[in-house]
């Protein structure tokens, strides 16, 4: 009788230990998620509002943007990060006279060689990428396929992850009567997980048409949240967009919105 006060104890520092456990999983998971190149089978489903389109900014589009990330272990030293971004356009009046489309745009598909060890929080990934025309209407996507480099550099510590993400695209081979490419995209993040895997994310997706000259600048605050549904590991998040600049009577303009989901697949 006199050690059941001393079970209840065990069974409840046990249980507190496991929750602490837990959460320190979610919380490194979370953290996990704010870096590009982790090696982190991460299956993002990100979908996206724009609005202020064309030439009287009554246009709107609405994207999913399918965004699998894979990690293949090269060796001891060194992973392959696949990161696949297949966006699912609707769009509607982007022009006068333009109508309504809907289906798969041009893929975007980036290769990352990155260390397998961090260094004091320090990591980073450069490789190719690849513009692929994958596009079921002309107006979702030129068809046209476009190569250049990529890479990634970060720094976490303390629950922040402070980086950037950039590429640049030529296009290659026929044109098939679009204009060329060349196109720099720069993404700096900064974002804070706390220890119950709460993100705040802040962000930039900036491109730089070289050929016509003009930018387009979105700036992303997104929230998210890391659970467990049954035993899988989901993200959701959901935040809001600005144009702060995008090509004059082309837009977007004003705000847009950004939600969705992650699905994790962490290696046991």
């Amino acid at each position: 009788m006199t050690c059941k006060p001393f079970g209840a104890a065990a069974v409840f520092l046990l249980a507190s230990l496991s929750a602490a456990q837990a959460q320190e999983n979610s919380q490194d998971l979370a953290k996990d998620l704010a870096n590009p190149v982790a090696a982190l089978i991460s299956v993002p489903f990100q979908g996206n509002y724009n609005g202020g389109i064309g030439p009287a900014e009554d246009g709107e589009q609405y994207y999913v943007n399918f965004q699998p990330v894979v990690p293949i272990t090269l060796n001891e030293d060194w992973n392959l990060i696949s990161r696949t971004i297949v966006p699912i356009i609707s769009q509607d009046d982007i022009f006068p006279g333009a109508g309504s489309q809907f289906g798969l745009g041009n893929v975007t598909q980036s290769l990352f060689f990155s260390p397998t060890k961090p260094v004091n929080g320090f990591v980073w990934g450069v490789g190719p990428v690849a513009y692929v025309p994958t596009n079921t209407n002309d107006l979702l996507g030129p068809d046209q396929w476009g190569l250049g480099p990529t890479a990634v550099a970060l720094w976490q510590g303390n629950g922040w992850t402070l980086g950037m993400l950039a590429n640049h695209i030529w296009s290659v081979g026929p044109n098939n009567g679009n204009p060329d490419i060349s196109s720099t995209f720069l993404q700096p993040f900064v974002s804070y997980t706390t220890k119950d895997a709460w993100t705040f994310s802040l962000n930039t997706e900036s491109t730089y048409n070289w050929e016509a000259e003009e930018w387009s600048v979105p700036v992303n605050a997104v929230v998210s949240k890391l659970v467990q549904v049954g035993k899988q590991p989901v993200q959701f998040f959901a935040g809001a967009r600005y144009w702060v600049d995008s090509p004059e009577d082309v837009g977007p303009t004003g705000w847009g919105a950004r939600a969705g989901f992650t699905l994790l697949f962490p290696k046991n």
